[in-house]
């Protein structure tokens, strides 16, 4: 083959590429920018000024990418256009591929001895390490020790302070509430004009408000009247427990009961003893002077109450009209007989 037809067959591969771009509709920017191969190396293809590129090693390269990327087949076009392109294993290629192989030998020797390196440091780095969490383990819980002994004695502290607060507290409100209930505690003194039937007692005047509390055990009737006004009037029933309020400002209280011997008083949850002990179990009327309420005018109404109960039977049921016209005059007798304060 002679020199000219080298020539032409070598132009033709320049124009087959370039044509083939012209097809694809792709500029030579847009093949720079698809190929990453530098706008001037794609015009010396295509003019086929292989000199121009950076050495033969690249010709065939740069002619392959740029077939493959404009739809052509690059192997089939370089083995078409073999005799026409510069061959890859020159001298320049052999020193190209010894500097390659030789880069990459030193890079892995490189890796390989960094790797080395660390390997060696290696324990050391992981005893250190183990070191610095068990001193910072430490710390943390001396730390929290200390935290924790600040908090256990304040608690202590306070616990002390309170308990011996709550104690003086509890201690003075003992003192305060028994002299508060040795100072209200009613103080019933008996009048020496007692008989079978009634009996007197004085008092100091209330300062408060009090309880008159019943609880007989039998069948019984009671009658309970303050200042000559009714505050009980009725029947009770076996263990029919009842209470009375009694205001501060009574001065005479007068209890009537239809069976003494199965009845307890308590006024103020002090029981009344009327019975003495159950000497006098047939006790009907109980009064109660407080304060500077005449004597005399308790025993006349104490009289009166016993006059006007003493026909009433033990069992707890009220007299009819004939018992009443049919009663003794013992007990009237007893009234004008009793003596005067």
């Amino acid at each position: 083959m002679s020199e000219n037809e080298n020539n032409q067959k070598r132009l033709e591969i320049g124009k087959i590429l370039r044509k083939a771009r012209e097809e694809k509709g792709y500029t030579l920017d847009d093949l720079q920018q698809m190929t990453k191969i530098q706008k001037r190396y794609l015009i010396a293809i295509e003019d086929e000024n292989f000199d121009e590129l950076p050495g033969d090693f690249y010709v065939r390269a740069f002619i392959k990418q740029y077939a493959n990327t404009v739809g052509l087949d690059g192997n089939e076009l370089l083995q078409k256009y073999d005799d026409q392109l510069p061959q890859t294993k020159t001298e320049e290629y052999s020193d190209h591929l010894a500097q390659a192989v030789e880069t990459r030998a030193n890079q892995r020797k490189t890796v390989s001895g960094s790797v080395d390196k660390v390997r060696n440091y290696m324990p050391t780095i992981i005893i250190a390490c183990v070191i610095v969490l068990v001193l910072a383990a430490i710390w943390i819980t001396a730390i929290a020790r200390n935290h924790r002994d600040s908090s256990t004695r304040i608690d202590n502290s306070s616990v002390s302070v309170s308990g011996e607060s709550r104690k003086k507290a509890a201690t003075s409100a003992k003192k305060a509430s028994t002299k508060q209930s040795k100072s209200t505690a009613i103080k019933l003194q008996e009048t020496p004009n007692r008989n079978d039937t009634s009996v007197t007692y004085t008092a100091s005047q209330l300062t408060k408000d009090t309880t008159l509390q019943v609880e007989p055990s039998d069948r019984s009737w009671m009658q309970v009247r303050a200042n000559n006004n009714d505050l009980l009037n009725k029947t009770l029933n076996n263990n029919e427990k009842t209470s009375v309020k009694i205001s501060r400002d009574t001065t005479s209280l007068v209890i009537t009961v239809g069976n003494a011997r199965a009845t307890k008083l308590k006024l103020g949850n002090q029981e009344i003893d009327f019975t003495n002990n159950g000497r006098y179990q047939n006790t009907r009327n109980v009064t109660i002077n407080f304060g500077n309420a005449q004597t005399s005018s308790s025993s006349a109404s104490s009289s009166s109450q016993a006059s006007s109960s003493s026909a009433r039977p033990n069992n707890a049921t009220q007299p009819s009209a004939a018992n009443n016209n049919s009663r003794p005059q013992t007990s009237a007798s007893q009234q004008n007989n009793q003596p005067t304060r």
